[in-house]
């Protein structure tokens, strides 16, 4: 056998994967034959699952990081999402008695009779009961999921995405991308904010220099191919350089900083001859700065980021998974 491919970290997301907890050990040591993980192991948890002996689990299997969905401390806004009340102090106690290098906990903001002042509340509370980050993503409304309530109005998710950003600056938390903050000197917990990454399993992703591939959504149609020997793709893009390029800077913007050298580097072009005019218009409009590192995203640019993101998903992201759900292996889907 070939030697193990260097791999940056190790992911597992997406529904539940804490049902899994018994298999997670073999999978992560069948995985370390073909690939060196250089950094952590991370996983998504709901809060139903967190229960001290598939902690304990997955500690053992060696899990590092920790993603919780708490969403909100709040039970109006757990109702608008349809999440019952936890005892949130008992789960952050056996996340703390296990111990994880990172404890990231997901908030939503934007949501129904949200205000900035609960947003603020669930931000220190997670910090409080021992987050290393919190990542504070949007409400966005897919159409496939039959939501009771509509977001908020743009104008008061700003409000409240600029009250997170100051609160976080006085008490010393650093922004480390659009919608995440960190404890000083902490590792980071990003799903997305790699240059490729491979995507195994149902509706998995993957990312490679030329291309994007996509998964079937279909359980029955992912095993029929894999018990066939062939890829469970469903969709895959092909990429031409500006579009490869313009992926690329989407992501490193989301990580609030943009890297001239490492951008040649990967793509063998200077990021002044593909998107020179493009990044003078920016630093224009106020939306990043320039220093010796390169391009640093502002406040002002982290906002419009975040609504250039969520026009993205509802014009891109909704229609494809809204078709993928229905149709195992479609032919081709046209977004406009």
């Amino acid at each position: 056998m070939s030697q193990p491919k260097e791999a940056t970290s190790l992911y597992f997301g997406g529904g539940t994967p804490a049902l899994m907890a018994d298999d997670l050990e073999i999978i992560i040591q069948t995985l370390k034959k073909y690939f060196c993980i250089r950094e952590g192991i991370g996983i998504e948890l709901h809060p139903d699952d967190i229960t001290l002996q598939t902690l304990k689990k997955l500690k053992a299997a060696g899990i590092t990081m920790i993603s919780v969905g708490i969403q909100s401390f709040h039970q109006d806004c757990l109702s608008a999402l349809g999440r019952k009340a936890i005892d949130y102090a008992a789960v952050f106690n056996l996340i703390q008695t296990t111990g994880f290098d990172v404890v990231d906990v997901d908030l939503i903001f934007g949501l129904p009779n949200q205000t900035g002042q609960i947003l603020l509340e669930d931000v220190k509370r997670a910090f409080i009961n021992g987050a290393t980050q919190i990542s504070t993503y949007p409400f966005i409304d897919f159409t496939f999921a039959n939501n009771k309530y509509q977001p908020l109005p743009e104008r008061e998710k700003r409000k409240i995405l600029q009250a997170i950003s100051v609160y976080c600056a006085k008490n010393h938390y650093e922004r480390t991308s659009v919608w995440t903050f960190a404890r000083p000197h902490t590792d980071k917990y990003s799903s997305i904010t790699r240059d490729n990454f491979l995507g195994f399993g149902v509706s998995a992703a993957t990312l490679l220099k030329e291309q994007f591939k996509i998964n079937t959504f279909s359980l029955e149609g992912y095993i029929g191919r894999i018990n066939n020997n062939k890829l469970p793709t469903s969709l895959t893009l092909k990429f031409s350089l500006r579009q490869r390029a313009v992926y690329y800077l989407f992501w490193k913007a989301y990580s609030l900083r943009i890297n001239p050298n490492e951008f040649k580097e990967y793509f063998g072009v200077a990021l002044s001859s593909l998107f020179g005019l493009e990044l003078w218009i920016c630093r224009l409009l106020g939306w990043v700065e320039k220093d010796k590192g390169g391009y640093q995203l502002t406040d002002k640019g982290a906002y419009y980021y975040h609504y250039i993101e969520q026009a993205y998903t509802t014009a891109y992201i909704d229609k494809m998974w809204n078709i993928s759900r229905h149709t195992a292996f479609p032919k081709r889907i046209t977004l406009k």
